[in-house]
């Protein structure tokens, strides 16, 4: 069985955040062929041109967990309708300066829990804008925007809800094909 290593982004920096929860059952639900590691960067500087010839050692770190990774799974809040402003500070240090982009041609996907009936649906098409420019591949469907109701997901990752639970189970199983189309065709030395 090929093993695929994805590295995982929650937007929010809150270590409460519902999106930390729904990233938590990802993982759980997922194919064992799947592995996954959580990329942080709550710790990264605000992303400035000026740092291009000498990037400080955590965004090193963070560049390096991106490039390491086969695969890339965004799990995002909706702020203001868009990405949180982190995130966002975090992309662009993985992505540049030009020519050393990260997530060209790393597979990628994006869902996102909110109180609100829409989930993350904005947020999720602006990230999707910015991951396009990136020529990150991305799996379009399904698409997860996911009502977070009180008890949908507890502190361990475990989805109360049949429905949601076999969602999100086929989501990640989707994303694992995904992946492996995606690598079949753009090998990661490519």
């Amino acid at each position: 069985m090929k093993i695929y290593k994805v590295g995982y982004l929650i937007g929010s920096l809150s270590s409460t955040s519902i999106n930390r929860k729904l990233a938590r059952a990802l993982v759980k639900l997922a194919p064992p062929s799947l592995q996954f590691a959580e990329i942080v960067f709550k710790d990264l500087p605000i992303y400035s041109q000026d740092f291009d010839a000498d990037y400080p050692p955590v965004a090193r770190t963070f560049k390096a967990a991106i490039s390491a990774s086969d695969a890339v799974l965004f799990v995002t809040p909706e702020f203001n309708r868009s990405i949180p402003g982190g995130l966002k500070n975090a992309i662009d240090w993985a992505s540049r300066p030009w020519g050393t982009n990260a997530f060209a041609h790393k597979p990628s996907t994006v869902i996102g829990a909110s109180p609100g009936a829409i989930g993350t649906a904005v947020a999720q098409q602006s990230l999707r804008s910015v991951l396009g420019f990136l020529n990150s591949p991305q799996m379009s469907a399904p698409e997860g925007y996911i009502q977070f109701t009180p008890g949908l997901i507890d502190d361990e990752g475990n989805v109360t809800v049949e429905s949601t639970r076999e969602f999100l189970r086929g989501y990640m199983q989707e994303f694992h094909d995904f992946i492996a189309r995606v690598t079949a065709v753009l090998p990661p030395d490519s």
